[in-house]
């Protein structure tokens, strides 16, 4: 029987695969991680955009097991968190490891083997025992189409591929969408352009950001006394989890928080006009609540104007909405947000009888064991998958989450002995995701509003319908009977035919 290359390959090296490789090093397993581009960060690396900054405070948006007492703000901006993972991969000793401009198109799992080939852009094969996906459910921008879109004769880009050399000092300018990127942009781009016209499909709910700087004092108290440093972490983490519950049917939390957010909104906008425009008109946390200290004001602003009528056409020189009205703009910053809903990238999974992964899930809806592994698709496991999105606390804890299972997956794998593959039990998946979208049935989600939680067929497969801290304890360890262990059987090589004729 062949061996494949490596034990573990990672595609990916944002917060989820560098975390994946910093607890195999720890545990002493081969792995290689891929990387398409030539550096590690992931989405913050890709997204450059004026005011780009995470809306999770910076002391719980990072490792747990690599902690940074010097984040300059209590909402770090994109350099300084796109540094704090390079400055991990240093820390981890992770660059050998790492395979920079190599994207994996393709991965096919041999059942004779019990392993999995990966084929790059340029040919290149690698074989591993267990693949990671850690390719992240916000790389694929929702590009809108309208007519007349090829005959716009300014410049119209995604906020996710920004286009750093256009100045857009004195231009007249729109932003369609009102999304987290958005009200990050808006207020960061409205006093050096001529004119700002904001499209809005679906207002918004905005809470106080509250941020302000971190005081040289406080970084040296939490690089001396990481028991403060951890003590704020946990404030910070469980502050979150309780707003979570007015996303999970309490009405006492959801009620106080659509005060706070509206009480946020009347103390910035003081025209009645624009206040209505403003004011979202769907339960709160049913789409992504906001949090911004400057975005209503830069509403406000007299050179920015908010407009709620939906774009119809596009021309060489103008935004036409539904109403016939022509809006000038010199450029064009598309901020729609990313497809999460409906898993479509550029990688080929193929598992088990010639099962292709993103057809079935496009078809059907993503969905997977604790958004972790597929049945049909044995040693694949995949992080910040199906069901594991967030509404109210950071993304890396649930991260963490997932390595925990994974690390305990892997022992279960060595446990099977050279050879083996793990498959999850078919029926083990369905009553797990039956459980999930009861769950989400009597959450906010499910309040009626539309939002890109929501695939095509109105699913909601990305957010998971508890709290963290519930997935935290489901994730500790994994659950052998919900696995089959199939051992690899290799095709016999054909003997000659020596009896005589």
């Amino acid at each position: 029987m062949s061996t494949p290359s490596v034990d573990v390959a990672i595609i990916g090296a944002g917060f989820a695969g560098l975390g994946a490789a910093i607890r195999l090093r720890q545990r002493g397993t081969s792995f290689v991680v891929f990387e398409r581009a030539s550096e590690v960060g992931g989405t913050w690396r890709d997204n450059v955009y004026p005011g780009c900054a995470c809306d999770v405070p910076s002391h719980l948006y990072s490792f747990s097991f690599a902690p940074n007492p010097h984040w300059s703000r209590v909402y770090s901006t994109q350099p300084e968190i796109l540094a704090y993972l390079k400055k991990t991969v240093g820390q981890f000793d992770l660059t050998p490891y790492i395979r920079y401009n190599t994207e994996i198109v393709r991965t096919t799992f041999s059942e004779e083997d019990g392993y999995w080939t990966l084929t790059d852009r340029a040919g290149h094969t690698t074989t591993a025992r267990v693949v990671i996906g850690a390719i992240g459910p916000l790389n694929r921008p929702s590009l809108p189409v309208w007519p007349g879109m090829d005959t716009f004769a300014g410049r119209l880009f995604h906020s996710a591929s920004w286009d750093s050399s256009y100045d857009l000092t004195g231009k007249r300018v729109a932003v369609v969408g009102t999304g987290a990127s958005a009200i990050q942009i808006i207020p960061a781009i409205a006093p050096r352009v001529g004119h700002l016209t904001v499209f809005q499909r679906t207002a918004p709910y905005v809470t106080p950001r509250l941020d302000r700087p971190v005081s040289p004092f406080t970084q040296r108290l939490f690089r001396h006394v990481p028991a403060l440093r951890q003590l704020y972490r946990s404030f910070i983490y469980w502050t979150n989890e309780l707003r979570g519950l007015s996303f999970l049917g309490n009405d006492t939390f959801n009620a106080f928080g659509t005060k706070q957010a509206l009480r946020h909104l009347e103390s910035a906008i003081q025209d009645p006009a624009l206040r209505r425009k403003a004011t979202p008109a769907y339960k709160l946390g049913c789409k992504r609540v906001l949090v911004s200290d400057d975005y209503y004001p830069a509403l406000a602003r007299p050179n920015v104007e908010l407009v709620t009528d939906v774009i119809t056409e596009l021309t060489p020189t103008a935004i036409v909405d539904k109403t016939g009205t022509e809006h000038p703009v010199d450029a064009i910053i598309v901020s729609t947000g990313f497809v999460a809903a409906d898993i479509i990238c550029d990688l080929h999974v193929t598992g088990r009888r010639g099962r292709v992964l993103f057809d079935e899930w496009l078809t059907n809806g993503a969905e997977a064991h604790y958004g972790l592994t597929v049945s049909g698709y044995p040693n694949l496991l995949f992080l910040v998958g199906p069901n594991t999105g967030l509404g109210h606390n950071s993304i890396v804890h649930m991260i963490e989450s997932q390595l925990n299972y994974v690390m305990g997956y892997l022992d279960l794998l060595d446990r099977a002995g050279q050879g083996a593959f793990l498959d999850v039990k078919p029926d083990a998946q369905e009553t797990y995701n039956q459980g999930i979208q009861q769950k989400l049935s009597t959450t906010v989600w499910a309040s009626g509003c539309q939002s890109w939680y929501l695939n095509k067929q109105g699913r909601n497969t990305t957010i998971w319908p508890d709290l963290t801290a519930a997935y935290r304890k489901a994730t500790r360890r994994v659950n052998a009977s919900d696995y089959e262990v199939i051992q690899a059987q290799p095709q016999a090589t054909a003997q000659p035919n020596l009896q005589p004729q």
